[in-house]
């Protein structure tokens, strides 16, 4: 039971998080204007009158360009708990080995390596 009272103060501050979240929607619905006009029902898009139909299809360098963003940002969310447990990655119980370092660079030049294919076949360049 005393490993429950550790998680009161992040329950309680997620509580009230959620609370002011859900007061502050209630008061906009409630109090905020409700003038609806043709031109608040327009279209807008920076400024500039919309070009073409908003269901336009792109092409597919977008999706390449962004699914290589993902590939080579998950690498931070692999780095970071390496960080924190480099010490424990050691072989030999006590201080820090070669081990955890040769571990990541091989992670790092796989996709030092891959981000070198895509841009020899020039999926990431802008024409």
């Amino acid at each position: 039971m005393q490993s429950l009272s550790l998680y009161l103060p992040a329950g309680l501050a997620i509580v009230f998080a959620l609370g002011f979240c859900g007061l502050f929607v209630l008061m906009a619905v409630g109090i905020g204007p409700k003038h609806v006009t043709a031109v608040k029902s327009a279209p807008f898009e920076c400024g500039s009158e919309p070009i073409g139909s908003p269901r336009g299809r792109y092409s597919v360098k977008f999706y390449q360009v962004a699914i290589l963003f993902l590939v080579f940002d998950i690498e931070t969310a692999f780095m970071y708990p390496w960080a924190l447990m480099y010490q424990s990655l050691s072989t030999s119980g006590q201080g820090v080995s070669a081990f955890g370092f040769v571990e990541m660079m091989l992670f790092v030049s796989v996709l030092v390596v891959a981000l070198a294919y895509v841009w020899r076949k020039k999926a990431i360049g802008w024409d």
